[in-house]
């Protein structure tokens, strides 16, 4: 499987200044590659964490997805399972993340508008001015205390939306934020490993 470089060009900025910038960080671009985990197409007999807790995919019964201890069941045909995993996954991550958001929400006495989930690369959250919060359904992956944190982290933008010395004050009063942030910037990539469809080969 090939990996790809994404590359975000701003308003203004020509595509042949986009790709000379780009060749002029080719080295420092391979160093990166270089560095991120293979990718692990999900299917029958592959491991994944849920939850921070690996799980082996093994053919299941009936047709729902079951979580146990140390595997994850999975119905159907087996060109399915990747996808009824990513299904599973983000039903998961929505009710825990919808629980957590708004727990958070109310402690510092504001409203979450409406939740969303989407499957970003360089962000795991965001908030709009009208109090719409978006989650990286991959959150589901990592231990709960790092899903917890961003939903607060997320949650303390509805008082402060900027990064400011209050807005991690905030963010402190209401979760215990340095283990789950370290986890994040030191595992968090390995998250996007996880491959479920083969339109994301």
């Amino acid at each position: 499987m090939r990996r790809r470089v994404t590359a975000t060009v701003p308003a203004g900025v020509s595509e042949r200044a986009a790709v000379a910038f780009a060749e002029e960080k080719a080295d420092w671009i391979r160093k990166h590659l270089g560095a991120c985990p293979e990718p692990v197409v999900v299917t029958l007999g592959s491991a994944l964490p849920v939850e921070g807790h690996f799980r082996r995919v093994v053919p299941g019964q009936g047709r729902r997805v079951v979580l146990g201890p140390e595997s994850l069941a999975v119905p159907g045909a087996a060109e399915q399972v990747g996808a009824r995993v990513a299904g599973f996954l983000r039903e998961r991550a929505r009710a825990r993340l919808d629980v957590a958001a708004r727990r958070y929400a109310a402690q510092l006495d504001r409203r979450v508008a409406r939740l969303t989930l989407r499957d970003p690369k360089s962000r795991w959250g965001s908030c709009s001015s009208t109090g719409n919060l978006m989650f990286s359904w991959r959150l589901i992956l990592a231990p709960p205390e790092v899903l917890d944190y961003v939903a607060a982290h997320e949650a303390a933008h509805l008082v402060h939306m900027d990064h400011s010395a209050r807005f991690w004050d905030t963010v402190a009063g209401i979760c215990d934020m340095e283990a789950p942030r370290t986890w994040l910037k030191r595992e968090g990539e390995t998250l996007h490993r996880y491959e479920f469809t083969r339109a994301e080969r």
